[in-house]
């Protein structure tokens, strides 16, 4: 058990640094949203990515509702912290 617990832990460790660096590079994309004048909340890319996060649940065998509740919530965070800095909610699409 302590070795499992070891590598759980490890695992942890490496999916908070993959969080950390995906929050990166959200910084970067509202550098550019700014720069082309896009919104932070971007509907289709919202669902593009929760049907990638979905299917690729699906290859590794792990549920796929559970992923998408996961990153849904993880998108809100992402816009969240996108429209800070951008100033204000856009809800139009390009």
């Amino acid at each position: 058990m302590p070795e499992l617990r070891a590598l759980i832990d490890t695992l942890d460790a490496e999916l908070v640094a993959q969080l950390a660096l995906r929050a990166r590079c959200i910084d970067r994309a509202v550098q550019i949203k700014r720069g082309v004048g896009l919104p932070a909340r971007i509907p289709a890319r919202v669902e593009d990515v929760v049907t990638k996060v979905r299917a690729r649940a699906e290859v590794e065998g792990l549920d796929p509702d559970l992923v998408e509740a996961l990153w849904r919530r993880l998108i809100e965070w992402s816009i969240a912290r996108e429209e800070r800095t951008l100033g204000g909610s856009d809800d139009h699409t390009p």
